[in-house]
């Protein structure tokens, strides 16, 4: 059986990221923020009691009738349909609400174990008092705590992990997860089945068979490895059933969860726009990214085809240069062991640690081949750098004044540090601050 999933709702500002940086141990990430990453849902590891689970972080449920609005609602409810056990965050300061009394209807429809949770309880009695009235949900007892604080921490996930599902899969995961992603009928099932080397999952001629994140378990060598065979996706206009804009939603989650995302594009048809829009995904969440381009036994072959089709890839991925390209046959299983490998190797670079006195001589070297950008006689001045993360590597570069970084100059240092170490398949990310920061 699978692991534990707990999803956290409740309506917007009620502390609901707060608790889920606390269950996950973490906090806000280096590289939030950043233009272009979304955090409507987010997905995270937790333990209590050697027991190991999965929380999802939603956005804040509510009754605004917006397009915004009605996209996070519609992601919270997939989160919790994909849950095992529901913490509904309430905010004890305001007292109940009429959103409050809403989601809570929602919640008893599905029939899924809910864990009432009143937070911004930091001990005055007044606060107490108000969640009193939390009793009318008549969701049982509601469990008092401050996220932020950490008060009664202990207790809620007590009640948590009692309702745990039995048999459920509670050790840590070290597996290497690979979710494998692309258009509706790319062969994404067949390359599943191809690796296991047996039918494990679905496989029809019509799109869309498959309309959930399915996990399968599987050792390469000696290392565990999670393959993760997600739903098509199409593009927004064609999503019109709610079914299948929950399968989109769980399709962005499973690239959430994945170390590394495989990108298969079906060589019939070539690069498409939606492919584009995959891959992007995958990087601007910094998860490891290979390119697979499927069906090659039935693409014509003439003298450089493989070279050309290539070519024509880099060009329509610009952002994407460093991702390894393969070619390959979920029919046939023409280079499926190469993939695995490639896999593990992009899973290597994305966790891999270059020392503070090493990137400073890298630094060193391209400042002297290349001198920074300059505005009205100032020039840019790199004071030292360190790499502050993994996962995917993150730089901190430390300057005078962070508006001389010029994009082009960013991108030259990000190349020359992958000379060096290659990073092959993983985006590394280069954030300036200023020395008084």
């Amino acid at each position: 059986m699978s692991k534990p999933i707990v999803a956290i709702v409740g309506r917007p500002n009620v502390g609901k990221s707060t608790l889920f940086n606390r269950i996950t141990r973490t906090r806000t990430s280096i590289v939030e923020g950043q233009p272009g990453v979304t955090r409507d849902r987010i997905y995270g590891e937790g333990e209590w009691l050697n027991k190991h689970f999965t929380v999802i972080d939603t956005g804040g449920i509510d009754s605004e009738d917006d397009v915004i609005t009605r996209q996070v609602r519609v992601q919270a409810m997939a989160a919790v349909e994909q849950s095992d056990v529901i913490i509904f965050v309430v905010d004890g300061r305001s007292g109940l609400t009429g959103i409050d009394e809403e989601i809570a209807d929602v919640l008893r429809r599905h029939e899924k174990p809910v864990v009432l949770c009143v937070n911004k309880v930091e001990g005055n009695l007044s606060a107490w008092e108000a969640a009193i009235d939390f009793y009318r949900l008549g969701l049982g007892e509601p469990i008092l705590v401050s996220a932020e604080h950490g008060r009664n921490f202990g207790d809620l996930l007590d009640a948590v992990v009692e309702h745990f599902p039995e048999g459920a899969d509670l050790d840590p995961d070290d597996s290497l997860k690979i979710a494998i992603v692309g258009r509706p009928n790319v062969g994404k099932s067949s390359l599943v089945n191809k690796i296991l080397g047996e039918e494990r999952v679905i496989v029809s001629e019509i799109a869309g068979t498959t309309r959930d994140a399915v996990d399968t378990k599987l050792t390469y060598g000696e290392q565990p490895v999670t393959l993760i065979d997600t739903a098509g996706l199409r593009r927004r206009s064609k999503v019109e059933e709610d079914l299948e804009y929950y399968s989109v939603v769980r399709t962005l989650g499973a690239v959430e969860r994945s170390d590394v995302t495989v990108v298969m594009i079906d060589g019939t048809e070539g690069l498409t726009e939606q492919d584009k829009k995959i891959a992007g995904y995958a990087h601007e969440k910094g998860r490891g990214v290979v390119i697979a381009v499927n069906k090659w036994d039935l693409v014509p072959k003439e003298t450089n085809t493989m070279r050309d089709f290539e070519l024509e890839l880099r060009a329509g991925l610009l952002f994407l240069d460093y991702a390894p390209i393969i070619f390959i046959s979920a029919l046939t299983g023409q280079r499926l062991n190469r993939l695995l490998d490639i896999c593990m190797d992009v899973n290597e670079a994305r966790n891999m640690r270059i020392s503070t006195g090493r990137f400073n001589e890298i630094l060193q070297d391209a400042m002297a081949m290349n001198q920074p950008p300059s505005d009205k006689g100032v020039r840019l001045k790199i004071f030292y750098g360190s790499q502050v993360q993994v996962r995917p590597p993150v730089f901190v570069l430390h300057v005078n004044r962070k508006d001389l970084m010029h994009f082009s100059y960013q991108r030259y240092l990000e190349n020359r540090i992958r000379q060096e170490y290659g990073f092959v398949g993983t985006p590394i990310m280069l954030v300036t601050k200023e020395r008084a920061e």
